[in-house]
């Protein structure tokens, strides 16, 4: 089966280039022109002197990508693994990135939806729908965005209210039972006021089974819905208002045991050995009397999401003459109850219970010149408030004999002012600078961590509450350049900072740890944007170096119960790389895309990350060691790789038949997400490189208002993991990818 379909994807390819010199006669009429907003105004991406990816909604549709986490199979240095494969996204853009299972540090990679910032990463993981396109933006965008983040921001911006009516509906039905619906509805209401509501639901989809039970699982049920309201006051002024609302039942991706669990282990009360998964498709869940009596989750539960998150914001444009003033105001609301099992055994070993309530209000005030004369300026002001109040349980119940009870509130103010300024000192040369004020405070309170440790019993503090709180004021800006030697080739480099904010670690014990400290990025980067041959041929590449100071990263402390996952700062480290892209239309039948992406990084001072195995092995016989007293062993990584995937490769190649009557669009993508050896864990809990291809026909009348497709993601059916970690030690987890799936879509616009 698999070199079926690798003979197809390259037959794909070889058709359409022996089609070259039948053709050649058919000249392109070069690449479209993508416009963006990357930086706060509407232009040709290749005009934007950083470096970035732009996914149309037709890129997004072909490869299957409905949340933000399949971006990394279209994007170069992009990746985003889930937490213990849990609902918690850990984004890392270059190499810059953060691990953790809570929810109340941000993110490195800042993420949007018509500007307005989704500050929690759990915020993220609804669907994606209605959207004309996406642009991910490399490194820090203090200058030009409200959020001030390390590693890049990803922009989703959705298809706004027209004065035509119009509606469209899609229908998806796959091999795994999966059904996704979607559409949306554009009624003009009145002179200058227009609507359009969008709605996705995404149901069944099972593809895992219980290895005791046979029970299948995995099954989505998801659901969005978005409205919005775009009012035309006059030639100079528009008001648009959205609002928007997602529910979440879904059962996640199960886990599966790569390694036995020895009935040896000292955290293995259940006297047995569990054998690891010869089936990786197989998972397993099971909890304890004592878990429901924390959480009123039955001992034989499936795993499950119960997520609801709604919105509403409000963003007024106007034209003043002078400058075009931006108003955006939001309220988001998120209240996620997720259950899982980190174990994968029908005993009570590690299993997990979120409850996390979060309202977030901002308020963005831009003013932009309207760029007449060689110097142009943009200046913006920034305001938000979180409060979040979180449970995080753990079953602990056949492995320690307990379940722990986690429990905290935090408050997050931040205040910014930034601007941005361009000077166009000739008609080929440009400098860029702009500066950021930003404030921020982060409070946590109300701590307690509690045990149970029989069914029905009552809580018991395990240490006392505690509130700690950090404040960051920091100056931060960028200064640029851009050349352009002729029309068709744009030169750029530029020396920017950012800055990710200080926080807790929060979960199990750990949270006596010291608070973070801010995590400062100094990033330079250099880079070139062209279009050759008529305009037949773009070709982009950049290069980075990067520098840290007090990188956050995911390390451990000796807590009562051995390691505990902590949060700590590593003093100094770096990571350089680069990107090369290339888009090729030679005719206007025939498109190919390459993008690629490498990276390295390593730590050049880091005295203070625990050695878990040494940690371990100096605590046994534990009739002479009792934890935490004197058994942790800390280790020097200076020189240590950080751990992250080094290499990213994406391309596709799409070529149009006309048939009489009807167009055939064909097309086949590809991706290689290369291997992640996390620094923390060791060589166990490598996860091993990986290739995934699709294919899509597409058929549609010429002048008909339908379109038939036919499709397969992972066409080879590789096996592959999107993590490997461990809750507890001798407990070894790993989630793996959803194997090959066949599809037909239906398209219906009016």
């Amino acid at each position: 089966m698999k070199r079926i379909l690798l003979a197809g994807a390259c037959a794909q390819i070889l058709i359409a280039a022996s089609s070259l010199p039948a053709l050649a006669q058919d000249k392109s009429s070069g690449i479209e022109t993508v416009t963006v907003t990357a930086q706060k105004r509407s232009e040709s991406a290749q005009n934007v002197p950083i470096a970035l990816t732009v996914l149309t909604s037709d890129d997004l549709t072909r490869q299957g990508i409905t949340k933000v986490n399949g971006l990394q199979y279209a994007t170069p240095s992009l990746e985003a693994v889930p937490a213990f494969g849990s609902g918690q996204p850990e984004f890392r853009l270059r190499g810059v990135g953060f691990d953790d299972y809570a929810s109340n540090n941000s993110s490195t990679v800042g993420v949007y939806v018509d500007e307005v910032a989704y500050p929690i990463p759990a915020q993220t993981q609804g669907s994606i729908f209605d959207i004309q396109r996406t642009e991910v933006l490399y490194g820090p965008q203090g200058t030009l965005y409200g959020v001030n983040t390390t590693g890049g921001a990803i922009n989703f911006i959705t298809n706004k209210p027209t004065d035509d009516f119009g509606f469209g509906l899609t229908a998806d039905y796959d091999s795994h039972n999966e059904f996704i619906g979607n559409g949306y509805l554009n009624v003009p209401l009145a002179d200058g006021l227009d609507s359009r509501i969008a709605f996705i639901t995404d149901q069944g989809g099972s593809w895992q089974k219980n290895v005791n039970t046979g029970e299948k699982f995995g099954k989505k049920d998801t659901t969005s819905v978005r409205g919005e309201l775009q009012w035309t006051l006059n030639d100079h002024w528009n008001v648009l208002f959205e609002g928007h609302y997602s529910s979440d039942r879904s059962q996640p991706t199960g886990l599966y045991l790569f390694d036995p669990i020895l009935s040896t282990n000292p955290n293995n009360h259940t006297g047995v050995t569990i054998p690891a998964f010869t089936d990786t498709k197989k998972t397993a869940w099971g909890g304890s009397a004592t878990f429901d009596t924390a959480t009123g989750i039955a001992p034989d539960q499936a795993p499950f999401h119960r997520t609801n998150a709604d919105g509403v914001n409000m963003q007024v444009h106007g034209d003043l003459g002078f400058g075009t003033l931006t108003s955006i105001t939001s309220y988001e609301d998120l209240h996620r109850r997720e259950y899982n099992d980190w174990d994968a055994s029908k005993y009570a070993l590690a299993g997990t219970y979120f409850d996390t309530s979060a309202h977030v209000f901002s308020q963005e005030l831009r003013l932009a010149s309207n760029g007449s004369g060689p110097f142009s300026w943009m200046i913006g002001g920034y305001y938000s408030h979180q409060a979040m109040s979180e449970i995080f349980d753990s079953d602990f119940a056949d492995s320690l004999g307990l379940v722990t009870d986690t429990r905290y509130r935090q408050h997050v103010e931040s205040k910014a002012v930034f601007t941005q300024e361009e000077y166009q000192i000739t008609d080929k040369l440009k400098l860029i600078g702009g500066l950021r004020y930003n404030s921020e405070t982060r409070s946590i309170g109300d701590f307690v961590l509690n045990g149970i440790f029989l069914p029905g019993a009552p809580t018991i503090p395990l240490t006392p509450s505690v509130g700690q709180s950090v404040t960051n004021n920091r100056l931060s800006g960028k200064g640029g350049i851009e050349y352009k030697p002729n029309q068709n080739v744009m030169l750029y480099a530029s020396v920017s900072e950012g800055i990710k904010s200080g926080g807790f670690t929060t979960y199990n014990g750990s949270q006596a740890a010291p608070p973070l400290k801010p995590e400062v990025l100094w990033a330079y980067e250099a880079g070139v944007k062209s279009n050759l041959l008529d305009d037949t041929l773009q070709l982009n590449g950049s290069v980075f170096w990067y520098h840290y100071e007090n990188q956050q990263i995911q390390s451990a402390v000796w807590g009562t119960t051995g390691p505990v996952g902590s949060l700590v700062n590593a003093p100094r480290s770096h990571v350089y790389g680069g990107e090369l892209s290339a888009i090729w239309q030679p005719i206007d039948a025939l498109k190919i895309t390459q993008a690629l992406g490498w990276k390295d990084g390593k730590f050049d001072q880091f005295d203070n990350f625990l050695d878990i195995p040494a940690s371990v092995v100096a605590c046994v016989p534990a009739a002479i060691c009792v934890p935490p007293a004197g058994n942790a062993i800390y280790d020097n990584k200076k020189g240590a790789r950080i751990g992250f995937p080094p290499l990213s490769y994406n391309g596709s190649v799409d070529y149009t038949w006309q048939l009489p009557g009807y167009t055939l669009d064909t097309g086949v993508n590809w991706a290689f997400h290369d291997h992640l050896n996390p620094l923390l864990l060791g060589p166990n809990f490598y996860v091993k490189s990986y290739w995934l291809t699709d294919l899509n026909v597409t058929l549609s009348p010429n002048d008909g208002p339908w379109a038939a497709t036919v499709y397969c993601h992972n066409c080879t059916n590789t096996k592959y993991d999107t993590t490997r970690n461990f809750f507890l030690p001798g407990i070894d987890i790993a989630q793996r990818g959803e194997p090959a799936t066949v599809g037909v879509r239906l398209d219906y616009k009016y």
